[in-house]
């Protein structure tokens, strides 16, 4: 181990660098983290169970220039002022403590840790064998520690002051009904995007580009939902097999922007991340983040030590009752982060404030989020200390937060179980929209239920539509033309031989493993891609688009693509032109959603007829009859009409569906008013409206082709009273 290098002249410094002197003084215990003024920089560091807590300064070339002991512990807080250090000095941590795992302790001051509270860092996160506490390769596994001392190698914080002028920036603040979310990943958007200049493909400044926005605003979505950004892990799996944590569910530092998609990389991409966020709200454009929180890139007891594990390793983590040498795992990854700690809630809390705050972003959707809310035991409950920190919190409250709810601890699926104020991923209207309209059995009332916006699960908590945020395709499984293109997944491209990613993807085919050449396999291929962005944006609830699906992006049936950064992953812009058809029709859709508010209530509306889970809507049959007890529970149905009706001068819209291999011939409802319907929409054709289109009165007939799906309107009955 080095020795201290403390400011004393006979202290030694291991650098070839010239010995910098700093004056010490005790500080501050708050705010966590590193904090610059004209005086230094203070540093404050939880972790009650440390015995000593030292902070190391680098070179750029990644020298040690300096070890500084902090002098004082209070509140369970080590800190001190480091007078004369300037913004921009590199940094890290030693941490001095038992090496004891059976304890839940993880101490070792060979290994240079990342501060919890970093803003930015110098490198990307990669993994390798000096990042682990232990020494590799014994029988005993991790019970002795690494003697290896990693700062040479291991990623520095830097110290940041920003002085952004955000001018008369403001959130866009769109209203739930009219929130139409687009998942998006900063580099596979603009990678190979033309008009975006070459040295900013793939970052923050390339997605805050001119090109970038002009295609999301063409298409009409109204916020970005960026994968992750806050720093995460390469694990040494993934390096020593040259592939990518792509996705970036790995989080490491949840303050800090990660590096690698910064042009500038001068302050690890925290300016240029706020000049995006500046862009896109310029344009009219939300910013959500998709945020991990429930585990982090250290994994198991046999994970590296990046940061939290060398502190205060039980501050943090969930660690087994029966013996703390092991994590509770309800996350898949190897640990959960415990947010009943009041350690880990304030970290979790600080960051997402400082995201708003700092950084204006306009959201959350938290991975993996029921594990955010589980008490002490273990147990889920919506009124757990994270929810109700939140709840109370008078910057959180007021911004967007979206669950994935789910997770895979005990009673992990909460589908419609978080508290009012959450919007939630409907993994059921994901299932039910893809059964249906693979033309599975018994599927239609599930199908039905969902497109009135979820109103069995959420109405009788009184929580709207809105909560419900409707998915067909998300970054993790089919992209939708591998959707309707593979019923197998083919992932072999992961190195894993094809074991990882879910088996049970809920596709069809079409008739054909993979690309086709059959005209008849293409044409229904289309088809199925309209019929589910038709499906996705007159649901009620708030739909949510893959980016790349408005242009058929494929993986080429690789359903879990996190660690391929490389063209099976980025966005092919040649495609789009390609494939320019389904462009204009997902922009089509988006137009008429936005143009007709009865697509997009603000509460579930009053029932009438049709099957107990689906009443916010009159359902009919291919007949025009009222849809009978009989015909939902046949499990052959799989034709039905379906009638919002319309306000004032809102227009009321009639949604035809046919999942059959065969033709059907709607009569639509008789109407007293002596209504004339539009045909607006015929997922038969992309062009929107369809070119022989014809009006139809009530009571006259309309012909859907075999799996297809048609959109009508006509004036509101209040238009005409």
């Amino acid at each position: 181990m080095k020795p201290d290098l403390m400011n004393t002249p006979s202290a030694p410094v291991a650098s070839r660098h010239k010995k910098v002197r700093y004056t010490v003084e005790p500080g501050r215990h708050w705010p966590q983290g590193a904090t610059a003024s004209r005086h230094g920089v203070n540093f404050a560091v939880y972790a009650p169970s440390a015995e000593k807590v030292e902070i190391c300064l680098f070179s750029e070339d990644d020298q040690e220039t300096a070890r500084i002991t902090l002098p004082c512990l209070s509140r369970d807080t080590w800190h001190g002022l480091v007078k004369g250090l300037k913004v921009g000095q590199k940094y890290g941590l030693r941490v001095h403590g038992p090496y004891e795992p059976g304890n839940g302790h993880r101490f070792n001051p060979a290994k240079l840790l990342l501060d919890p509270y970093a803003l930015a860092l110098d490198r990307p996160v990669l993994g390798h064998a000096e990042q682990f506490g232990y020494e590799l390769d014994q029988e005993e596994e991790d019970l002795q520690p690494s003697t290896v001392d990693n700062g040479a190698v291991a990623p520095k914080c830097r110290v940041v002051k920003s002085r952004f002028d955000w001018g008369d920036d403001a959130p866009p603040r769109v209203s739930a009904k009219d929130t139409v979310f687009y998942e998006v990943h900063v580099k596979g958007f603009t990678q190979t995007m033309p008009g975006v200049p070459e040295p900013l493909r793939g970052t923050y400044a390339g997605l805050a580009s001119d090109a970038a926005i002009a295609h999301l605003r063409e298409l009409g979505i109204t916020s970005v939902e960026l994968l992750p950004v806050q720093a995460f892990l390469d694990d040494k799996r993934l390096v020593d097999n040259d592939l990518t944590n792509y996705w970036g569910y790995n989080t490491v530092a949840f303050f800090a922007p990660e590096p690698r998609y910064s042009a500038s990389k001068s302050d690890g991409g925290v300016d240029e991340f706020k000049a995006m966020v500046k862009a896109l709200h310029a344009a009219g454009l939300e910013v959500i983040l998709d945020v991990v929180y429930n585990h982090t890139g250290e994994g198991n007891h046999l994970g590296p030590t990046i940061s939290f594990k060398g502190i205060d390793n039980a501050a943090y983590y969930r660690l087994s009752p029966e013996d703390a040498r092991y994590y509770v795992d309800y996350t898949g990854t190897g640990n959960t982060v415990d947010t009943s700690s009041p350690a880990a809630l304030r970290l979790v809390l600080d960051s997402l404030r400082y995201w708003v705050t700092e950084m204006h972003v306009d959201g959350f959707r938290f991975d993996l989020a029921c594990a955010l809310g589980r008490d002490p035991t273990g147990a889920f409950t919506h009124r757990a200390a994270f929810f109700a920190a939140v709840a109370q919190d008078p910057v959180l409250s007021g911004v967007k937060l979206i669950a994935e709810p789910w997770d895979l601890g005990p009673d992990g699926y909460q589908v419609g179980g978080f508290p009012v104020g959450w919007m939630e991923w409907n993994g059921r209207y994901r299932d039910a929209v893809r059964d249906y309209w693979r033309n599975a059995d018994s599927s239609l009332p599930s199908f039905a239920a969902c497109l009135c916006g979820s109103a069995d699960m959420l109405a009788a908590r009184k929580r709207p539509p809105v909560d419900s945020v409707n998915i067909v395709t998300v970054h993790d499984g089919f992209s939708l033309a591998d959707l309707v293109s593979y019923n197998e997944k083919h992932n072999d491209a992961n190195k894993e031989d094809n074991r990882d990613g879910e088996n049970h993807n809920r596709s069809w085919n079409c008739g054909a493993e993979g690309p086709s050449d059959d005209p008849a396999i293409q044409a229904l291929r289309a088809r199925q891609m309209r019929n589910f962005i038709a499906t996705l944006f007159v649901s009620h609830g708030t739909p949510l688009l893959l980016g790349g699906d408005e242009m058929a992006r494929t993986q080429h049936g690789n359903n879990n693509g996190y660690c391929q950064d490389s063209a099976l992953s980025w966005y092919d812009w040649n495609q789009a032109t390609s494939e320019g058809e389904l462009m204009g029709f997902t922009r089509a859709l988006l137009a008429l959603r936005h143009a007709l508010p009865v697509l997009r209530p603000a509460v579930h509306p009053a029932g009438t007829t049709g099957h107990p889970a689906c009443v916010a809507l009159n359902w009919h049959s291919v007949w025009g009859l009222s849809m009978t007890q009989e015909e939902w529970e046949d499990p052959q149905v799989r034709c039905v009409a379906a009638l919002m009706e319309g306000h004032g001068d809102s227009e009321s819209v009639m949604l035809l569906f046919n999942a059959t291999p065969a033709d059907a011939v709607f009569t639509l409802p008789q109407d007293e008013h002596g209504r004339v319907w539009t045909v607006r929409v015929d997922t038969r054709t992309a062009a929107v409206p369809p070119a022989d289109a014809t009006d139809i009165a009530a009571g006259g007939q309309w012909t859907l082709q075999p799996h297809s799906m048609a959109v009508l309107t006509t004036p509101s009955r209040t238009d005409l009273s």
